[in-house]
């Protein structure tokens, strides 16, 4: 007796089309993988019917395919510290609405700090053949620029300044900023500032800004500076508390505290409060960064404030123009910063 045969199924699904998006569009399939591989060479008009053609067949390009074919792989790489700290945060999120409108997507990475992480996280990706970088910091290993020079794929670095960019700069001088921040202090009065915040090796922003109050302080004040140094405790405003303590027993005459980060001022600040320590008049609290926080603090916290979602929009305006072909006439953008004053000074 022949074994009884299984009846063939037939598949109830069938994937959607370049052409079946063409024919809801009213529009060429070629007009379709324009809007898919290049949106900004396609009129808007026509754009947003191939846009709701998609949607509405629920389309999914393959894009892998289409990156072959056009050599562009339509995102782009963003390094940065940490993603947990709100003004790397703020830069990342307008460096990304900037970029979505033109059909980029975005890898993020981060490095903790660390110089050799980077450069790993540089190789993976251009492994994935990002159309670009955006990367926070100006100092990086040998092996990191050699990788991104052998790439030879737009590149912005920010939240640093340097005259000699990989490709092209958005950021500020971090020790400007904080030689302004003690000059600020002494403009108001004080005399005896001790500088609290942590010092890693892997975060160059952190010694720019203590090399500008050391220099502020010999330039303005003519006496030793006065630091501590959190070491590899996390940016948190518990370690602000402790730095709070060291500064106190090191150098008890202190009449200002120059945090490196508004997160350890914050920590601070609190501690005074639940301890009434009054604040400015037994000593004045600084920050730097301008979280939202700061402004809600009793007292509000003096601080610098950066514009992070600027170094994001103006560093996603540079890359589009690099990865478009376009020459950039300068290279180097000062976002500048200022001194915000609040109550806590």
């Amino acid at each position: 007796m022949e074994p009884r045969r299984r009846p063939r199924r037939r598949s109830a699904t069938r994937s959607v089309t370049l052409t079946d998006v063409a024919a809801a569009a009213g529009v060429s399939p070629q007009t379709v993988s324009r809007v898919v591989r290049d949106p900004d060479a396609v009129a808007d008009e026509t754009r947003e019917r191939v846009e709701n053609a998609i949607a509405s067949t629920g389309y999914v390009p393959n894009l892998a395919a289409s990156n072959l074919a056009s050599n562009r792989s339509r995102a782009v790489a963003a390094i940065v510290p940490q993603i947990s700290t709100s003004v790397f945060a703020e830069t990342v999120h307008a460096f990304e609405s900037a970029l979505a409108p033109h059909g980029y997507q975005i890898f993020l990475g981060t490095t903790e700090y660390r110089p050799d992480h980077e450069e790993e996280l540089v190789r993976s990706f251009l492994g994935r053949r990002p159309d670009g970088f955006l990367i926070v910091g100006t100092q990086h290993t040998a092996g990191t620029r050699a990788l991104l020079a052998a790439a030879g794929i737009p590149v912005v670095e920010t939240w640093g300044w340097t005259e000699d960019p990989v490709d092209v700069l958005v950021g500020f001088s971090n020790t400007a900023a904080a030689a302004a921040l003690v000059a600020h202090l002494v403009e108001r009065g004080r005399r005896r500032i001790t500088f609290a915040g942590r010092q890693l090796p892997g975060d160059p922003r952190a010694a720019e800004r203590l090399a500008g109050y050391r220099a502020a302080v010999r330039d303005l004040l003519g006496t030793p500076p006065r630091e501590v140094d959190a070491g590899p405790e996390p940016v948190s405003m518990d370690t602000g508390v402790a730095l709070l303590d060291a500064v106190v027993e090191r150098y008890p005459d202190t009449d200002a505290v120059m945090f490196s980060s508004d997160v350890f001022a914050a920590g601070a600040l609190q501690a005074c409060v639940r301890r009434g320590v009054a604040v400015p008049d037994r000593f004045a609290i600084t920050g730097f960064g301008d979280f939202e926080i700061a402004r809600h603090l009793v007292p509000a916290l003096t601080t610098v404030a950066v514009p992070n979602a600027e170094i994001g929009a103006t560093g996603a305006a540079l890359l589009l123009d690099r990865m478009r072909g376009r020459d950039v006439a300068q290279r180097c953008h000062d976002v500048g910063f200022r001194v915000v004053e609040r109550g806590s000074t």
